[in-house]
């Protein structure tokens, strides 16, 4: 079963094209996570977090996937990393159009 995984932290920029560039390769390195489906990213300037909502295949995945980047964070001196793991009501999202297909 299919799970959401949302991440938020503190996170003081780079916001907009300048956080494009210097992440897309990390973007594109989180493709090759084992269970990984999708990631939407999240800023926010005003409320200085940074994040992202992932839908992984499965608890195992997600679970894996936030040990590993809460330890990367860490390293890269982010604090406050908050990490949730959720079921998905899929018919519930599906009349709302969620994107868990």
């Amino acid at each position: 079963m299919s799970k959401l995984l949302q991440v938020d932290f503190d996170f003081t920029g780079p916001f907009g094209d300048e956080m494009t560039d210097m992440m897309t390769g990390l973007a594109e390195s989180i493709n090759q996570e084992p269970g990984i489906i999708w990631k939407i990213w999240t800023t926010s300037k005003q409320s200085q977090l940074g994040g992202g909502i992932y839908l992984f295949e499965d608890e195992a995945s997600a679970q894996a996937y936030l040990a590993m980047h809460t330890a990367r964070l860490t390293s890269m001196g982010i604090t406050n990393i908050r990490g949730y793991i959720f079921d998905i009501n899929e018919s519930l999202s599906m009349i709302n159009n969620g994107p868990i297909a």
